[in-house]
């Protein structure tokens, strides 16, 4: 039987400084601490990158317990890790890093782009590991946007691209550690679409462009309210777009297990962040120059 989601919480992104840069926290935020599995979403930029501009250059730096994953909307990001992996991420493409119990990654945009110039976007998301997993061999995914599944709404006004999980028959190509959607859309002015998402999943919609009504009650606006989460009491959540926009659509079973974190290692208990300094001190995350 097909139930809509209530809304929990409408959500304003605010910008906050990230060394030389600022950027959009929407989560966590007060009063939002995590919409378990998902601890953390950043969305940076758009940056006007240039020869003379260049803020987000993030030099390498460890990470362990969780999956650091980044969704490209505009420019180019190079990836680096110490699995040896080198890989250009481009508009519409994914980087999803496993750290597991640790990697080492760096991401800039590329030479090239930053020589040609243009506008650098994305989301960063911070993924939870259950216990069990927190300390799995690291691994690294990357998906183009060409192999991305796509699926589109009745008037071809919605283009949903399914990055992990599954939607109307098609199963994003990301192999995951526990049951999540992961997926973005784009959305021209009035187009409309269902999105079926499991009852027993934390979720959330958030707006990076434009202006959507979600539910037929609440409206996300870019710069004002950008996101919303849902209660676990339906199955399907719904959006109209008032003008053209980018949206991004999150849902995952709860790991509901106790969370420390310190900087870049998320694990259950301060003795586990504790070892991970120590073993990221004593080169057991491997190395990256």
């Amino acid at each position: 039987m097909k139930q809509l989601k209530t809304i929990q919480y409408k959500v304003a992104s605010l910008l906050v400084n990230m060394g030389p840069i600022k950027l959009r926290q929407p989560l966590p935020t007060q009063g939002v601490e995590n919409v378990d599995p998902f601890l953390l979403l950043h969305h940076y930029g758009p940056y006007a990158i240039s020869e003379f501009n260049n803020p987000f250059d993030l030099g390498p730096h460890p990470h362990r317990g969780f999956e650091p994953i980044t969704l490209l909307f505009k420019g180019e990001q190079l990836h680096r890790d110490s699995l040896g992996n080198e890989m250009i991420v481009k508009a519409g493409g994914v980087q999803w890093t496993t750290a597991g119990r640790g990697i080492i990654h760096a991401e800039a945009p590329t030479k090239a782009f930053v020589k040609k110039g243009g506008d650098l976007e994305g989301i960063q998301l911070w993924l939870n590991l259950p216990a069990k997993d927190k300390m799995m061999p690291p691994n690294y995914q990357h998906l183009e946007d060409a192999q991305i599944p796509k699926v589109f709404s009745a008037d071809k006004k919605v283009q949903l691209n399914i990055i992990a999980g599954n939607q109307k028959d098609k199963q994003g190509l990301i192999a995951t550690q526990t049951a999540v959607n992961v997926f973005t859309a784009k959305a021209d002015e009035n187009g409309k679409m269902e999105i079926e998402l499991p009852k027993n999943h934390q979720s959330l919609i958030y707006l990076l462009e434009g202006e959507i009504l979600v539910n037929s009650s609440e409206t996300l606006t870019k710069g004002e309210k950008q996101m919303i989460t849902f209660n676990k009491d339906g199955n399907f959540i719904n959006f109209t777009a008032k003008k053209e926009s980018t949206i991004l659509i999150l849902s995952g079973e709860p790991i509901k297990e106790k969370i420390t974190q310190y900087g870049p290692y998320v694990m259950n208990t301060q003795t586990e962040i504790l070892e991970a300094m120590r073993d990221y001190q004593a080169g057991r995350m491997g190395y990256l120059y």
